[in-house]
């Protein structure tokens, strides 16, 4: 017998598209009495209301433009519609840790694809 759960499907989300998931949650939990809130679901509540910026439509929009571009790929698009970075330095850092880097025209161009949603 196994404690662990098994991970059945994965997939990128929004912070926009998590908070209204954690919304509906909330909403539910809400209806019965009886039920608290975790602690967990809660500070993720809460954090996601400090930090969803876009709307999901907006969110899912910006995403599909990143990823248009040549060195966007899909998690990092969706990493960079959640952070929504304002300069250069702040863009590098979700490069960090990738085997390359980008010249300042293609940090440039992704900022610039940003700017039209922040």
């Amino acid at each position: 017998m196994t404690i662990f759960k098994e991970k059945l499907d994965e997939e990128y989300v929004t912070v926009p598209k998590v908070k209204e998931l954690l919304a509906d949650i909330e909403e539910d939990r809400a209806l019965d009495e009886d039920r608290e809130m975790q602690y967990e679901l809660a500070r993720a509540i809460e954090h996601v209301n400090r930090f969803a910026v876009l709307e999901v439509e907006e969110a899912q929009e910006l995403v599909d433009e990143l990823q248009e571009l040549e060195k966007v790929d899909e998690a990092t698009a969706y990493k960079i519609a959640n952070l929504l970075p304002q300069d250069r330095t702040e863009l590098r850092s979700v490069y960090a840790q990738e085997r390359y880097t980008l010249d300042g025209d293609e940090l440039d161009e992704i900022l610039n694809v940003v700017a039209k949603y922040a």
